[in-house]
């Protein structure tokens, strides 16, 4: 008996001592961290792997997610500062970075921290005019992340993001914005044809002026050269006038009448050339052209003679025909 006795005593011994070493050895999964806590009170905080603790003086506190959560924020309704009220949602993403704040600090994490959100919404978009609210979302969540993001901070909290999901105004103003859109295009597509219809008649206006510059500049042209023709027509007249002036000077007749004559021709030519003539009338006095002629011709062999004269005395005496035999 007195053995039986010490058997049992042994192996409770031996199971006691098995129950304590079970219970210093704590092992914490990955993503977590264990708070210690000894007679009740914050002792230290265990990391993920294998911990160790006192045993019956060390127990298990709060066991923390220190993985990045996310927390779905309820609608809502929030009365802009234009006294409009739209209906807005949420989503934030949040880490705890301090196990023991988070589980000694504030009591119930995620209610706190929801609870938080939906109150600096109501007061962010709240402060803002409709139109802000629909077109500045990016504005409104970096607002409400520094907010938020500053409260948590004491219970070892850190907010990574906040995103507002839906804002939904009421219908009526959802009416009000499809016209007003309906009319805002329309007034631009009115602009842009107006645009369209004055680039075009400066456009025009432009091709008239370019058109009426170029007429008269080719006027201006047509000007110069006329003027340039006439100019160098009154010089060659002026020239052949001063040559037959110097010939008439010299004694010689037969210019003169070569000059009338010439003139006379160009003035019968321009009659019978006439698109208006259809009767042609010869002068009376036939005996003038013929002595007209007769002064072309005079002219011509007087010309013809100096010229034979002249060879004849640019000509060597040798090449001169020996006289022939006297005539009887």
């Amino acid at each position: 008996m007195i053995l039986s006795g010490l058997t049992i005593v042994g192996l409770a011994i031996v199971f006691l001592a098995l129950v304590t070493l079970l219970m210093g050895i704590r092992q914490v999964p990955q993503g977590y961290a264990y708070t210690v806590e000894r007679f009740g009170k914050y002792y230290k905080t265990l990391p993920p792997g294998l911990g160790l603790i006192t045993p019956w003086i060390d127990g298990i506190g709060r066991k923390m997610n220190m993985m990045e959560q996310v927390i779905d924020v309820p609608s809502q309704e929030v009365i802009t500062k234009d006294n409009a009220t739209v209906t807005v949602d949420g989503v934030a993403f949040f880490q705890v970075l301090d196990a023991a704040a988070a589980s000694y600090e504030v009591s119930n994490l995620e209610q706190a921290l929801l609870n938080l959100m939906m109150t600096n919404i109501r007061s962010v978009m709240g402060s803002l005019d409709l139109d802000q609210l629909l077109s500045h979302r990016d504005e409104i969540n970096a607002r409400l992340l520094k907010v938020v993001d500053a409260a948590v901070e004491p219970w070892g909290i850190k907010t990574n993001r906040i995103e507002i999901k839906d804002i939904v105004p009421p219908k009526d103003i959802i009416e009000s914005m499809g016209r007003q859109m309906k009319a805002e295009r329309e007034k631009r597509a009115t602009v842009l044809e107006a645009e369209g219809q004055r680039q075009s008649e400066i456009l025009r206006a432009e091709g008239r002026k370019q058109a009426l510059v170029l007429d008269a500049e080719g006027r201006k042209e047509a000007a110069f050269r006329d003027a340039e023709a006439r100019e160098r027509s009154a010089q060659a007249e002026a020239a052949a006038t001063q040559m037959v002036s110097e010939a008439i000077s010299k004694g010689d007749i037969a210019a003169l009448n070569y000059f009338i004559a010439e003139k006379y021709v160009r003035a019968i030519d321009a009659l019978a050339h006439s698109p208006n003539q259809k009767t042609f009338i010869m002068p009376m006095d036939m005996a003038g052209i013929a002595g007209t002629l007769g002064g072309i011709a005079e002219l011509a062999r007087s010309s013809l003679g100096e010229s034979r004269n002249a060879d004849a005395q640019r000509r060597p005496a040798s090449s001169v025909p020996p006289a022939g035999p006297p005539r009887v």
